[in-house]
């Protein structure tokens, strides 16, 4: 099933919690111990949520780390599906059957 393209998580981030909580990305960013211009980049989806950055996301807002790395493992693998060529790549098994066969 193809996914379409996914929200960058810095987006997420912005319209379900920074704005509902009238947050201003210089207020979060002191809050979450990190400089206004690192922060300024995960919200415009420049930088990547890392796994420290999923655990000051899950602090300070009750959120859950995983679903951050996950929402930034789709987003990016969306992105590898569209600018990945494939075509040289050799398929070496099949389907689970195959693989069980021999």
């Amino acid at each position: 099933m193809a996914m379409h393209n996914p929200a960058h998580p810095g987006e997420v981030l912005k319209e379900l919690y920074l704005d509902p909580l009238g947050l201003t990305t210089t207020q979060a960013a002191k809050g979450l111990g990190i400089s206004r211009r690192a922060f300024s980049n995960i919200l415009n989806g420049h930088n990547r949520i890392t796994p420290d950055m999923a655990l000051r996301l899950e602090k300070a807002f009750g959120t859950s780390r995983q679903a951050w790395l996950n929402m930034q493992q789709n987003y990016d693998l969306w992105h590898a599906e569209q600018e990945v060529d494939l075509s040289a790549v050799q398929v070496f098994v099949t389907t689970r059957e195959e693989r069980i066969e021999h």
